[in-house]
């Protein structure tokens, strides 16, 4: 936080003192905990996250006293020896470095002003900075030109243009696979000035599009096709998962994303798909063991529930105000649990959700029904051919074809009461509360208290967060850290912006342009920040060394999902179909043992074997591990940032997993089928894998790979057999040129390609 405060004194932009930039974090670091918003934990009945309370008179004693600056207690506390008085107190295990005790003395000694939040203020589009003319004219768009003012001021220059990554980086943000040879050799033939934004623009169309960005959306929705808990029984919510992919591809505007799934079921004469939207929040677990409280269970749902929406609508932690007042910001537990009536009146019904192709088929049998049922009613009550014709109809009303279930949300016809629950607890219930919102946040309409209203009220214009914490999250996946860093706080405890004016201008032109997600993309990923090259710099290193200032691109490792994509598209075995079940691709024996109930777990065959892994079954006790050792979400909680981890198992789920190991040996068929000699097919290969031409030293050390496994399973040939006649046991025989020995040889090769950390990382 030192680092922080210095950088930001140093900005030549803040010659001044701000309040929410340079104040508010320290003193929600280290004073809030005792005198902040939680009334009853407040010591000495100080309050500091206020200027009402800083300024009270307490025994005549002031925290800031707005009459004698000079003589602020805060003053006196915060620059004391004494430890009896000294605060924050030697208990806090909390002390402030010199930097912050000067910096709130001359606060202080300026006059004490505070600012409400910057988050709780209304976002607004303020004039672009002016630019000198070599920025400017580096500067593609409006982003550039808030990236571009805030690398001026900190003495930052801009990384040159990305060359052969450009397009492998778009392709994978944008739809999660690699592009193909041939879209490579296409962009690399286009001269045009606009041939990126060409490439950009089919991406933005592209069916996969929704498969990567719905992905995004389900970790925060804490998608899952298990209960939870130690039973964890399977359950069918793909109807949801489809849902989520079918309104990214067709950018349903975000506000209404928002208020479909939080009450589609209540919307005018809703539609099927309106209700499935509503299975958002029957993500949570469901505890089925046997002599469990139904109703605990019931209620921590809905815990889950505000805690969720709270994170990824208003990048709050409101689950904190459950059992007392927020400690840090101003949201009280009487609050959360007006909150909490919104969601206490809902059903959670299992539906039938048919897809399409079902109801054709259900129409097709209803009028075969109704035609025997009409050749029936024409037949008198002695013809003979009435019992046999009874027979057939009975017969067919039971084959009416099936479809699947899905958990929703819907209106109680009977209402709870709903009461605040003393410390947290459903045992001990206190008095009644009516729905409503906190009062830091904007006003809630004209309400009935129903679960639409608290919809429209959080997916309204005038929400300060639900733009801001969106258009965050998604500058979060195109550069690797948000604008705030802290996805999920934008409260007190969160680290403030490092381009606040940039954040809520893309807030407005979010809103102002329909809530369009795919149009905030495009802007983001045409702009020169996002095409910089991401190589680092040494003159960088030295002015900016964790990148704040954005002065190149970040390089980091895919997302579990698409390392396992990107080996399918690259072995040329990927299967385009969508939606469904879920599938279940090839895992090593013995990992659906690991849960109270064993699972059983069989591959799947056919197209299905290779399926986007946004479609993979997720158990949350037992995911794949190919899932789970690439840091995949298990689903327990709403995840709006993934962690990347870089552990050892990761290269030996690459090398050994069953679902890689036969990717590798459909990349070896592809690579020997469609090219001819060897340095062709390592040409080929790195293109599959790393959308580039491999330079003279990775051709010539992948070449004296292939030579020596040629020479070992020459001498081997009983270990080149069961190369092939795995690949025959996958449905992939092919006769190689060379016999066992070459195609064994490039198995291992191909093995080696999607084992490099190239591959697994978006440069």
């Amino acid at each position: 936080m030192v680092g922080a405060l210095a950088v930001g004194l140093a900005n030549p932009e803040a010659a001044g003192i701000d309040f929410n930039r340079d104040i508010r974090p320290v003193l929600s670091e280290n004073c809030f905990q005792c005198h902040g918003p939680d009334a009853a934990k407040r010591k000495a009945g100080l309050r500091l996250d206020t200027r009402e309370g800083a300024t009270e008179a307490r025994d005549g004693v002031r925290a800031i006293d707005l009459a004698d600056l000079a003589k602020s207690e805060l003053l006196a506390r915060i620059t004391a020896t004494d430890p009896d008085t000294r605060m924050p107190p030697p208990e806090a295990n909390s002390r402030l470095a010199p930097e912050q005790v000067t910096l709130l003395s001359e606060w202080v000694k300026a006059g004490g002003e505070y600012d409400r939040h910057w988050a709780f203020k209304k976002p607004v589009r303020q004039l672009l900075p002016s630019l000198a003319a070599d920025r400017r004219a580096w500067a593609k768009n409006a982003v550039d030109v808030c990236i571009a003012a805030k690398q001026a001021e900190a003495g930052v220059t801009p990384s040159p243009q990305a060359k052969a990554t450009l397009l492998r980086r778009v392709s994978l943000d944008l739809t999660g696979l690699p592009p193909s040879p041939a879209q490579i050799a296409a962009f690399v033939a286009d001269t045009s000035p606009d041939a990126f934004e060409k490439v950009v623009d089919g991406l933005l169309q592209s069916p996969h599009y929704g498969e990567r960005w719905g992905r995004h959306w389900l970790d925060t929705a804490r998608y899952a096709d298990s209960d939870g808990y130690s039973h964890d029984a399977g359950r069918s919510m793909w109807p949801y998962r489809d849902w989520v992919i079918d309104a990214t591809n067709r950018d349903v505007s975000f506000d209404r994303f928002v208020i479909e799934q939080l009450a589609g079921d209540m919307l005018p004469d809703a539609t099927l798909p309106q209700r499935i939207a509503t299975g958002f929040h029957r993500n949570t677990q469901i505890n089925t063991e046997g002599g469990v409280d139904k109703e605990q269970f019931r209620v921590d749902s809905i815990f889950d529930r505000i805690a969720t929406t709270g994170e990824v609508m208003f990048g709050l932690t409101l689950g904190c105000a459950q059992c007392h007042d927020h400690k840090f910001d101003p949201i009280s537990q009487v609050e959360y649990y007006r909150l909490f009536a919104f969601f206490n009146n809902a059903d959670e019904p299992r539906i039938e959700a048919p897809t399409a192709e079902v109801l054709a088929r259900r129409a097709e049998h209803g009028a075969r029904v109704k035609q025997l049922e009409t050749e029936l009613s024409a037949l008198a009550k002695e013809d003979a051919k009435r019992k046999p014709l009874e027979a057939s109809l009975a017969k067919l009303k039971k084959a009416r074809p099936s479809a699947a279930t899905t958990l929703v949300m819907a209106k109680r016809g009977k209402p709870r009461t709903t009461r605040r629950f003393v410390q947290g607890d459903f045992t001990r219930p206190a008095e009644e509360m009516q729905p409503g919102t906190p009062s830091v946040l904007h006003r809630l309409a004209q309400s009935d208290g129903n679960r639409l209203d608290f919809a429209r009220w959080v997916a309204d214009r005038n929400n300060p967060l639900l733009a801001r914490v969106a258009v965050n999250r998604m500058w979060q996946h195109f550069f690797g850290r948000g604008i705030v860093q802290t996805e999920n706080d934008f409260g007190s405890q969160g680290i403030p912006p490092t381009h606040p004016k940039l954040l809520d201008w893309l807030a407005v032109e979010f809103m102002e342009n329909g809530w369009s997600q795919k149009q905030i993309h495009r802007l983001i990923v045409t702009s020169a920040t996002y095409r910089q090259a991401s190589l680092r710099r040494a003159d960088l290193e030295r002015v900016d060394p964790y990148n704040k200032w954005l002065g190149r691109q970040a390089r980091f490792r895919l997302d579990a999902e698409v390392v396992r994509d990107l080996a399918l598209a690259s072995s040329g075995l990927l299967s385009a179909k969508m939606g469904g079940p879920g599938v279940f691709p090839p895992q090593p024996d013995g990992c659906m043992d690991l849960g109270q109930h064993r699972k059983t777990w069989k591959a799947s065959s056919g197209e299905d074997r290779f399926r986007r892994a946004a479609y993979t079954y997720r158990w949350r006790n037992t995911p794949h591990p190919a899932l789970k050792v690439f840091d995949a979400p298990a689903g327990l909680a709403a995840c709006t940032r993934r962690i990347r981890s870089n552990t050892p198992l990761q290269a030996l789920t690459l090398m050994n997993d069953p679902a890689f190991v036969e990717l590798a040996v459909g990349l070896a068929r592809r690579l020997m089928t469609e090219a001819d000699s060897t340095a062709n097919r390592i040409r080929f290969g790195f293109q599959l894998c790393l959308g580039r031409e491999p330079d003279a030293e990775e051709l010539r050390l992948l070449t004296g790979l292939v030579e020596s496994q040629r020479s070992e399973f020459a001498v081997q040939s009983a270990e080149a057999k069961a190369v092939v006649a795995r690949a025959k046991l996958l449905g992939q025989a092919t006769q190689p040129a060379g016999g066992d020995t070459e195609f064994a040889a490039w198995t291992m090769a191909a093995r080696v390609l999607l084992n490099l950390d190239e591959t697994i990382t978006r440069e």
